[in-house]
């Protein structure tokens, strides 16, 4: 039977990617047979990979990638492949990709995926297991599958600088907990739970939590704004995108007026950052709430 570089590949991926596998497979063959042309069907995949310095050759919902998760910023060049569940396969496959990445929700069409190329399932996300540890496992793999060990070790090193460098603005908060939520419509909001991805994120910080109550399979609870009453001293944090017209529902709407924190003025707003990411995003979320807290601190 005669090797081919996609069953050299498929191998990799099928094979588990213990470190010494991998780096046995990194130093034995040469970095042509390595994954390449890579099509990331899910936008943590896509992130991780550009922050690896591999950016994919497509991935699905371009528009949605720039408005949700934002950065890193897309290379340009890079193909929309179509919906996050319905990708385009007839895209992907004139794309000519060595692997394809995909996350648990494309386990339907992985079968056909698999005419194409090689195909690789990462999960940050299990219910009741925190997300960021696995985001970093998950990163520490692909990056290992691709030959990338140095690259992503740097990487890593520097999304921990930067986190560190966002604590450091903190000085002078108050040290209110937070509800941290996507607000969805007039009566309900999705809520980070312990296990979700941005938890990392207030424990870097130094912040806590005032959410105790379930996480859902996804780090986040879709709940009423009743349920946001069990701590009154607590602070709002609100993360777009939401409701074009939100901030003028928080000045006049009698559901939002009844919370204690909307009243007393306890209410910061961030950019639009993606909950269901990897790496990448839990930086940036570090990054925008440690900015917006400090201002209000006035530091």
């Amino acid at each position: 039977m005669i090797i081919t570089r996609r069953h050299l590949i498929a191998g990799l991926v099928s094979a588990p990617l213990l470190p010494a596998v991998a780096r046995a497979a990194a130093s034995t063959h040469q970095p042509a047979d390595l994954p390449r042309r890579i099509v990331a069907l899910d936008w943590s995949s896509a992130e991780t990979l550009i922050m690896l310095g591999r950016p994919p050759v497509g991935i699905v919902r371009i528009p949605d990638y720039r408005a949700w998760v934002v950065e890193p910023p897309l290379p340009e060049g890079v193909a929309d492949v179509g919906m996050r569940l319905e990708p385009n396969l007839e895209v992907v496959q004139a794309l000519a990709p060595d692997l394809i990445l995909i996350a648990p929700g494309l386990e339907a069409v992985r079968e056909r995926l698999e005419s194409i190329a090689p195909t690789l399932r990462l999960q940050v996300f299990t219910p009741g297991k925190p997300a960021f540890p696995a985001a970093i496992a998950e990163t520490r793999r692909l990056g290992q599958l691709l030959g990338l060990e140095d690259a992503t070790r740097a990487a890593l090193d520097a999304a921990e600088a930067r986190m560190d460098r966002a604590r450091a603005q903190l000085t002078r908060y108050d040290g209110r907990p937070l509800y941290v939520v996507n607000v969805l419509d007039d009566r309900h909001v999705r809520v980070l739970g312990q296990t979700g991805l941005w938890q990392a994120a207030l424990d870097r910080l130094g912040l806590a939590n005032a959410w105790t109550g379930d996480s859902g399979p996804w780090g986040m609870a879709t709940v009423g704004l009743e349920r946001l009453t069990a701590n009154p001293e607590a602070r709002l944090v609100h993360v777009a995108p939401g409701p074009a017209d939100f901030e003028t529902r928080l000045r006049t709407s009698p559901l939002w007026r009844h919370l204690d924190m909307i009243r007393a003025g306890r209410v910061v707003g961030l950019p639009a950052v993606f909950p269901f990411g990897a790496v990448p995003c839990t930086v940036r979320f570090v990054e925008c709430l440690s900015r917006a807290l400090a201002a209000e601190a006035g530091a």
